[in-house]
């Protein structure tokens, strides 16, 4: 009887979830107004607005010719075309690999190198109106993302804003370093940061446009997080962008760098680069590159199908090394890397600036890692399995070190480096809200906490984390409060570059001297501190921690040392008395890895 009526259940189950559509609310009607049409240097838009809402929506505006045939792998030219009628377009994706975390749906390798688009959003009484312009740089590790993916409609409503997301060339057709490119061009074409100058030609677009969505082109604030953030940084540091922004803030930025010969990598010199421009290469031609002429190799790099030249990168999986680097061409970024050119007066942009990580960074990445994480399938393979830590003091305290470090390196140490350069308006956060429901199958306070993105849903009141957002986001005053202080600061910063977050707590200035930080949380946790961590402090913690194994502390040391800023190889070989000198990391990580799939099909437990 018991199976009977197990059946039974989940047949009524089955029934109410097929009937939903009886019952499912009208399609929202499309208002597309005349007053709607703008009239722009690449053609004439149409917006839209949701009726009831107050919000006019204008997508897939062309800011730059797209970048195919022979102009891949050079800078965007501008696209001027004022009497084209633009259409609405059903995927403006650049390629990337498929990832629906990403909001690109699909398999394998995906999108168009026609995808140079920026979406904007402005209050229903846009006309004759000069709000503060948001304009959103997506993340993604620079290899996967799209504009669509972020709805800031909540923000423009209530908060009297407009907002531009962006486009731009990711992965290797974004930045790409070879003899036979840049030998073979001259100007801004010699470039290796095509990602880079892809949104400064979008920020160009917005300031000889804007005005007409009701937007102030002279106060423009850019905005991003993990590699959107990396990107507000390299944006600051590029002489390239003087002048087209007035305020900026990096969510979980990072300053990584690479050098042109480590991009190209000949012969393979660095062994840590495994996806150098001359590797790649390598996979294409049948014989030695020297072989080739300079011509032939040009050739043959801008006839590949783009999407064929991408799935280079994952033949072997997805490593650290596929993530491409922003590169110090001395064009786009000067010859002292992001670090050296935001401390340099020369470059200074001299405008506020906020930067900031989340506390628990890494658990993104670590809560659902098989060496961190048990996994077992209780009732049913129908359910998910029930996830558990298993050893919890090592898992928090290796959380703890990455993502404080991620926020010295990222945050701190790029604000020291302005303020060094004569920046006087700072600002410092650590975003802490880690108010999640638990389940049954995981208990995601303990396990995710204010993990890597957490941050974005409470800037577009989108409450979005995949299959697991109703836990990680549960409604209620927590999550209400904390949207409120950050669309409140976000929005004031943008208005007068003082982030206001409307509560009684007045946000202090950065310095290195006075390392002031908003912990960004409820009501009652919302409070001012002072970093007292350093990076060296951190690593101490490792070195004394009774309950990790040398192991572990050199694997803690390598990814602090090597991830998020420069890398710094010697401070590894030589940090507590040379514990990890003989201690090959990149060959433990590899090893580690074919162990685990070897043992369970994948390195993650979901």
């Amino acid at each position: 009887m018991k199976s009977f009526s197990v059946l039974v259940s989940l047949g009524i189950i089955s029934f109410a979830l097929s009937s939903c559509s009886l019952f499912r609310p009208s399609e929202p009607v499309v208002q597309r107004s005349s007053d709607y049409l703008i009239r722009t240097l690449s053609g004439i838009s149409q917006g839209q607005s949701i009726e009831g809402e107050a919000v006019v929506s204008w997508f897939d505006i062309p800011f730059a010719k797209p970048p195919v045939g022979d102009l891949r792998w050079k800078a965007p030219r501008p696209l001027r075309n004022p009497e084209q009628i633009l259409a609405q377009r059903d995927d403006t994706a650049c390629v990337q690999k498929a990832s629906r975390f990403a909001g690109v749906e699909g398999s394998g390798i995906v999108g168009s190198e026609d995808c140079l688009y920026l979406d904007i959003k402005a209050p229903a009484d846009f006309a004759d109106k000069q709000y503060p312009v948001m304009f959103w740089i997506h993340g993604g590790g620079n290899t996967s993302g799209l504009k669509d993916y972020y709805d800031f409609s909540k923000l423009v409503t209530s908060k009297d804003v407009v907002v531009v997301t962006t486009n731009y060339r990711l992965g290797a057709l974004g930045w790409f370093t070879h003899p036979a490119i840049q030998g073979t061009q001259d100007g801004l074409d010699k470039a290796s940061n095509f990602g880079t100058l892809d949104i400064i030609q979008s920020l160009k677009w917005v300031k000889n446009n804007i005005a007409q969505f009701g937007g102030d082109g002279s106060n423009v604030t850019i905005f991003g997080e993990s590699a959107g953030g990396h990107n507000v940084l390299t944006l600051l540091a590029s002489p390239l962008a003087e002048g087209l922004f007035h305020k900026a803030i990096s969510q979980s930025g990072y300053t990584l760098t690479t050098t042109l010969a480590d991009a190209y990598n000949k012969d393979g010199a660095d062994r840590l680069i495994e996806r150098g421009s001359w590797q790649i290469t390598n996979q294409l031609v049948q014989k030695e590159q020297s072989e080739y002429s300079i011509g032939e190799l040009r050739q043959l790099l801008k006839t590949i199908n783009a999407r064929d030249f991408i799935s280079l990168y994952y033949e072997e999986g997805e490593r650290f090394d596929s993530i491409p680097l922003a590169t110090i061409d001395d064009i786009v970024i000067p010859s002292g890397g992001i670090i050296g050119a935001l401390s340099n007066p020369d470059y200074a942009k001299n405008i506020p600036v906020i930067a900031g990580a989340t506390k628990d960074e890494v658990a993104l990445w670590l809560a659902l890692h098989r060496y961190f994480m048990d996994s077992k399938y209780i009732f049913t393979k129908l359910l998910p399995p029930k996830v558990t830590q298993k050893n919890p003091p090592v898992y928090d305290l290796w959380v703890r070190v990455r993502s404080h470090a991620w926020k010295l390196k990222g945050a701190d140490n790029a604000l020291a480096a302005m303020e060094a350069a004569g920046y006087q308006e700072l600002y410092a956060f650590q975003f802490d809200w880690d108010h999640q429901k638990s389940s049954f199958f995981v208990d995601f306070p303990k396990v995710f906490g204010a993990a890597h993105g957490t941050d974005i849903a409470f800037i577009t009141g989108n409450y979005t984390y995949g299959p697991i957002s109703r836990y990680i986001y549960p409604e209620g005053q927590a999550r209400n409060e904390m949207q409120s202080s950050m669309m409140s600061a976000w929005s004031n910063f943008a208005k007068n570059g003082i982030p206001d977050t409307e509560t009684t707590v007045t946000w202090q200035p950065f310095s290195a001297s006075s390392p002031n930080y908003l912990r960004l949380d409820r009501n009652d946790l919302l409070r001012m501190d002072r970093e007292s961590e350093s990076i060296e402090s951190l690593l101490e913690s490792v070195a004394l921690s009774p309950v990790l194994t040398d192991y572990q502390r050199c694997y803690i040391v390598w990814e602090t040392y090597n991830n998020v800023a420069r890398s710094e190889p010697q401070a590894y070989a030589q940090w507590n008395n040379g514990l990890c000198k003989t201690v090959d990391m990149r060959a433990e990580q590899k090893a580690l890895a074919d162990k685990l799939i070897a043992q369970y099909g994948s390195v993650e437990v979901l």
